[in-house]
């Protein structure tokens, strides 16, 4: 019978020396200690895998910072789970990378992560809609949830006050958003399904209404009150601009001075700040050139044609025009988004062509090989189109002080403005 094999004790390991060579020490049932030449003394479990019956070294910690007494523990562990098939190493691998998801993967880790590629395929006022969402309604109860705990009834739990008040497309909007966060997850490792793929089924659906615009009937109005209003003056021109431009919002409120071209009485305006990205070129007429020669003075000098009150570093908010149109009497019956919808339907009813009308609203032409072929040709065949509305806008402000109420004497165009 051969000799039970000796177990290491605390006394030896206490007076274990190097040599010029590593060696190991050996405790039983797998567990080892090898010493390295350097003087560190490092716990290993040798055992061979349960499948492949290769043997594999598993690394428990140094000695002795993991006393003998806790290194056996560990070794009965391991054998444990070898008793039921289970590769130990790999267990333990998969327990830390668990541990790791649930520091590094929280939710407001993968959704910044997300945010950096989404935010380079829209619009930069776009972009901040969506960070300004998520900030408001879902990080604070969900900042250092770990991405795999994130569940369905959570969110739904979340979500129902929002629904509650009414802010139905608000829950939408975070429920689309959540499932792209998600799905990123998913694509990139971090989770094995999404969770949340069937969550906007158990919430109301918003109904869907058209942006408040006015007939056309009551442009006069609208001009009355916009020279009338106690509004700033960029404020004005920025509406106005708007109005003459046929632009969104968001691409009147950051309209750069560089991306104007005076020579050619053109503004084109970059892919990235377009909706559907892609560059968009604007035929300025007499009345818009009109307007930039009132906003010259106060902003000539910055980047942003509209600057913003608060920092002027920066432009104007896109939801400046529509706070404006609230004030003046217009909640309920016209948003800025509206402006570009009065455009449309008045330069219809006046005969002129579909196509020209849908180009200048930058809606996106199905043909693209026609719409890039054609896109020099549109812009000289809306420029008519252009003038004409900007000259239906004087004729709807006149009597009152417009910003565009433009007079030309001896060649000389004079803009009264309050």
């Amino acid at each position: 019978m051969p000799a039970p094999a000796l177990r290491l004790s605390d006394r030896q390991l206490k007076g274990v020396k190097p040599a010029s060579k590593d060696y190991v020490l050996t405790d039983g049932d797998g567990l080892q200690l090898r010493v390295r030449s350097n003087g560190s003394l490092l716990w290993n479990f040798n055992y061979r895998e349960p499948v492949t019956k290769k043997r594999i070294n598993m690394g428990f910690g140094t000695y002795p910072e993991l006393s003998l007494a806790n290194a056996r523990k560990k070794a009965v562990e391991a054998r444990e789970l070898l008793a039921q098939g289970i590769d130990p190493k790999v267990q333990r691998n998969m327990l830390n990378e668990t541990r790791r998801a649930e520091t590094e993967h929280t939710f407001e880790n993968v959704a910044l992560a997300w945010f950096e590629l989404k935010k380079d395929s829209v619009t930069p006022a776009y972009a901040e809609d969506i960070w300004r969402s998520l900030t408001l309604h879902v990080l604070p109860s969900m900042r250092i949830t770990p991405l795999v705990k994130i569940t369905a009834p959570m969110v739904i739990e979340l979500l129902r006050p929002l629904e509650a008040k009414g802010s139905l497309e608000t829950v939408k909007r975070l429920t689309q958003r959540l499932n792209e966060i998600m799905t990123y997850g998913v694509n990139s490792g971090l989770i094995f399904a999404n969770p949340l793929s069937g969550i906007r089924a158990v919430f109301k659906k918003p109904k869907k209404e058209n942006m408040a615009a006015l007939p056309p009937e009551e442009l006069p109005e609208l001009m009355m009150e916009i020279a009338n209003a106690s509004i700033k003056r960029i404020t004005r021109c920025l509406l106005e601009w708007q109005l003459h431009t046929m632009t969104r919002p968001a691409e009147a409120a950051t309209t750069r001075w560089v991306d104007i071209d005076f020579d050619k009485a053109l503004w084109v305006i970059p892919a990235e700040r377009m909706k559907k990205r892609r560059p968009h070129a604007v035929p300025l007429t007499e009345q818009a050139l009109a307007l930039l020669a009132t906003v010259r003075p106060h902003s000539g000098n910055r980047e942003y044609v509209f600057p913003s009150d608060r920092n002027p570093r920066t432009h104007a908010n896109s939801q400046t025009a529509n706070m404006a149109l609230k004030r003046m009497g217009f909640q309920d019956r016209l948003v800025s988004h509206g402006l570009r919808s009065m455009a449309s339907t008045i330069l219809n009813e006046h005969g002129w062509d579909p196509e020209l009308i849908e180009v200048a609203l930058a809606h996106v032409d199905k043909d693209e090989v026609r719409s890039a072929y054609n896109r020099a040709d549109y812009i000289e065949r809306r420029r008519p189109m252009m003038a004409w509305w900007s000259e239906y806008i004087q004729k709807a402000a006149t009597g009152n002080l417009s910003a565009t109420a433009i007079n030309v004497t001896r060649d000389r165009i004079v803009v009264p403005i309050r």
